[in-house]
């Protein structure tokens, strides 16, 4: 029987470590097949959690994900079961556990720290601090419109540019919605309704009003980006996945002097016609190498939505593969006759 002791630094960080019902302990033990136990020391020593198992190697991995729980109390950040789940898959993969929430990216209104919850969010945070434009890829739940939107947020907040610009193709999901009553500003909203929930969060009411009756925050839809030139500004381009070449091309070349450009999508979320291209497709491809862009691809392990979230994806992967691979055989046996 193997045995590590370590320490935190009060029993409140012992409480939050192990969790509701010692809900983030348990799930490391059935990882890793040990017995994880708090044990009485004296004030000055500190709280003492024991790792016991049979084999050594499963103790240490035990005793770096605790290791870095603790490290994550201490930064501020909450241990959702996400994040535990995270953090144990990253241990058991054999992958480095970088200090992914060391960086603040901004602070909502309700005083809550925006930092990166994966290693994959902080890589996509340092490379829209890096580079001009940047094409964040990737499912559902990754936090790539959230992060760039805080990102944006902060550059405002620090005159590091003069607006921020969100913009969208406005394309129904599967659904004919009609025409819409309103002026232009409600025919838009509910596509851009998530681009104004995660400014509300990062400004506060108030503020976001004041910035946009000031022009400084504008957001509006992709077709509205023709014909101008974007100086000083930090622009968005959400659900990229649904623009056409076309689109793609002209929002690109908007870029003015000062400028930052994210460009977010999920290539297996297209809401094109059957048949139409995707502009974000061909951008991946023709931007890739070139100095100054980067393209950042999530996975399903920086989904930080429900744990479901990260099942429904890997299912539907497997389920295009299987097809995928059916209608090649399908075409070869169609080709010989």
């Amino acid at each position: 029987m193997f045995e590590k002791i370590i320490y935190t630094n009060s029993s409140e960080q012992t409480a939050e470590l192990f969790g509701n019902f010692d809900f983030n302990v348990s799930a490391v033990e059935r990882a890793f097949g040990v017995e994880i136990v708090n044990r009485d020391t004296d004030k000055t020593a500190g709280d003492a959690v024991v790792i016991r198992g049979e084999a050594s190697d499963a103790v240490l991995d035990a005793v770096s994900v605790l290791e870095y729980l603790i490290g994550m109390i201490k930064m501020g950040s909450e241990l959702s079961e996400q994040s535990v789940s995270y953090v144990i898959n990253t241990v058991k993969s054999g992958e480095p556990l970088e200090n992914f929430g060391d960086d603040c990216i901004c602070v909502t209104t309700k005083g809550r720290p925006i930092k990166a919850k994966t290693v994959g969010q902080k890589k996509y945070i340092d490379a829209i601090k890096k580079n001009t434009v940047v094409l964040g890829l990737g499912p559902a739940g990754t936090g790539k419109t959230f992060l760039a939107v805080a990102a944006a947020s902060t550059a405002l907040r620090n005159k590091e540019v003069s607006r921020i610009i969100l913009t969208r193709p406005a394309v129904e999901a599967g659904e004919k919605l009609g025409f819409l009553p309103g002026d232009l500003q409600n025919k838009i909203d509910p596509y851009l309704r998530p681009l104004h929930d995660a400014l509300f969060e990062m400004l506060g009411a108030e503020a976001y009003a004041r910035h946009i009756e000031r022009g400084t925050i504008e957001i509006a839809p992709l077709a509205y980006m023709r014909g101008r030139t974007l100086d000083d500004s930090f622009i968005i381009l959400d659900e990229a996945q649904n623009t056409t070449p076309e689109q793609m091309k002209m929002f690109l070349t908007r870029l003015g002097t000062g400028s930052k450009a994210v460009v977010t999508g999920d290539l297996t979320q297209r809401d094109l016609p059957f048949g139409a291209r995707s502009g974000l497709v061909e951008a991946e491809k023709i931007l890739d190498g070139i100095d100054d862009i980067a393209i950042h691809r999530f996975t399903e392990r920086d989904v930080v939505r429900h744990k479901l979230v990260q099942k429904i994806i890997l299912a539907y992967e497997k389920f295009e593969r299987e097809n995928a691979a059916k209608n090649a055989k399908y075409k070869v046996k169609k080709d010989v006759k």
